[in-house]
């Protein structure tokens, strides 16, 4: 209150004020981030006359915030073509400016470097590495420690693939590169660890020898094969009787990497196996650190019942009651966008994060937006998948619609949310960069991720066509 405002009593009305983005809100299911729930707010308060929008941003250069609200706009036009007239478009209706001249804050709306806006549509994904290579490597040796710059991938697996190719370009020209992916990865510490402890306790259990199994898959000790196969006759597999069928070297591999899991287990004590396991699995410096503390921990909490049930238990709350934090060798604060950093990184976890140049490579349909795909063995019940159908009602029940909607409608819904999703992700990525925003479709890319190397045409993201006729003076045109 003011000096000559009266203070508010007890009973003094309040005002609640909320600032968000609707349009940042990238999930619709099961979250309390679905648009639906800000829209609905900015609604009443609208109706009221209360509604105030902050319409000016001073992150992004000009041409990036254009291609941004032209991105935005052109989905929801397409929506409304292509889809239920009836549904509500993915994004909410706004045109993002640019800050006025005398905002107060430091360098807003920066001069673009090049374009501001690239885009490219190279021959194959390896083509793709070649021009961001190449880009990189220019925009780094100018001002190596000023400046930072992330690549945005919609998977995982994108971003390990590129972290492999871009590893030796990097490390040639000095450029610090940081694969965000695998540093989370070693959050699954506790869970791989109590896979393979759950299988030393009990590797009779076909569940959990194919749990190690895969944990051995994914680690690549192992080659990939049929777990369900050898997981379904355990001792079978682990300790095979001379009438048994013979066992491919693969198959012996794998059940020696087994069996010598099993003999540890008998041979060291229990406060040892940790580290046992996680030097098996050849953990790196930082994973080897995370393991450590995992064990510390667990030997701590076992110290009055040093037994493997007790250790068991231990890990397996570590895993389902919160996540585990890794050990870090650099500092938390900012370790995503350090000046002199390229940075590889999802586009869900770049949401809240900026960098003066972000690169954003496979920009394809087949990703963006996507679709979902029915497998042949669910297709008894019908070309829909029963989960998405389910979360659809549900979703449709708690925001309180009468008309709880059939398989077929719920299923068209469902389609509708992956869709906005998909498309409002793809807006939160493009709003990342400050000063230069590269984006590619590459004409051949592979179907799936887990098989890079198994290239075929795909088509670009709908979006990104869209761009190159919208911006046609950043489409690069690239040598034959």
């Amino acid at each position: 209150p003011t000096p000559h405002s009266p203070l508010p009593t007890p009973h003094s009305p309040l005002n609640l004020v909320r600032v968000g983005d609707p349009n940042q809100a990238i999930n619709s299911t099961f979250t309390p981030a679905d648009p639906i729930y800000f829209r609905e707010f900015c609604g009443v308060c609208d109706r009221l006359g209360k509604l105030a929008t902050m319409d000016q941003a001073g992150r992004s250069t000009r041409i990036i915030i254009a291609a941004a609200n032209f991105a935005l706009e052109w989905v929801n036009s397409f929506y409304q073509l292509k889809n239920q007239p009836s549904s509500s478009p993915p994004f909410r209706s706004q045109n993002i400016r640019p800050v006025n001249t005398s905002d107060p804050q430091t360098n807003p709306n920066p001069l673009p470097v090049g374009r501001g806006l690239e885009l490219y549509t190279p021959r194959d994904i390896y083509h793709t590495v070649e021009l961001l290579s190449q880009r990189v490597i220019e925009l780094f040796t100018q001002n190596p420690k000023e400046i930072s710059g992330a690549i945005l991938v919609r998977e995982n697996r994108q971003g390990r693939w590129l972290g492999e190719m871009l590893t030796p370009v990097c490390k040639e020209h000095k450029i610090t590169l940081y694969d965000v992916g695998e540093s989370d990865r070693r959050s699954h510490i506790p869970q791989e660890m109590l896979g393979l402890l759950q299988f030393c306790d009990r590797p009779h259990s076909p569940d959990y020898l194919k749990a190690a199994l895969e944990v051995l898959v994914q680690r690549q000790l192992i080659p990939t094969q049929d777990l369900n196969a050898l997981a379904s006759l355990p001792e079978e597999f682990l300790y095979p009787s001379p009438l048994a069928e013979l066992q491919t070297d693969t198959v012996k591999k794998s059940a020696h990497l087994c069996r010598s899991l099993l003999r540890a287990r008998l041979e060291l004590p229990l406060y040892q196996l940790i580290a046992f396991l996680a030097l098996t699995l050849k953990y790196d410096q930082a994973e080897l650190a995370t393991a450590d503390k995992l064990a510390q921990r667990v030997n701590q909490q076992i110290t009055e019942n040093n037994s493997m049930e007790a250790m068991l238990c231990a890990l397996s709350e570590i895993v389902t009651s919160e996540r585990f934090e890794a050990v870090e060798t650099d500092d938390l604060d900012a370790r995503y966008t350090r000046g002199g950093q390229l940075t590889i990184i999802t586009m869900h976890k770049a949401k809240g994060l900026d960098w003066d140049y972000v690169f954003m490579p496979f920009l394809h349909e087949n990703l963006i937006p996507g679709k979902f795909w029915v497998p042949p063995k669910s297709q008894f019940l019908g070309d829909f998948t029963l989960s998405e159908v389910a979360r659809a009602q549900i979703r449709t029940a708690i925001h309180g619609e009468s008309n709880i909607p059939n398989v077929s409608q719920a299923w068209e819904q469902a389609k509708h949310l992956k869709t906005s999703e998909e498309y409002r992700l793809l807006y939160v990525a493009m709003t990342r960069a400050k000063r230069l925003l590269w984006m590619s479709a590459s004409q051949q890319a592979p179907f799936t991720w887990s098989k890079p190397e198994n290239l075929q045409e795909q088509a670009p993201c709908p979006v990104f066509s869209a761009l190159t006729r919208q911006f046609p003076k950043c489409v690069v045109t690239l040598a034959t």
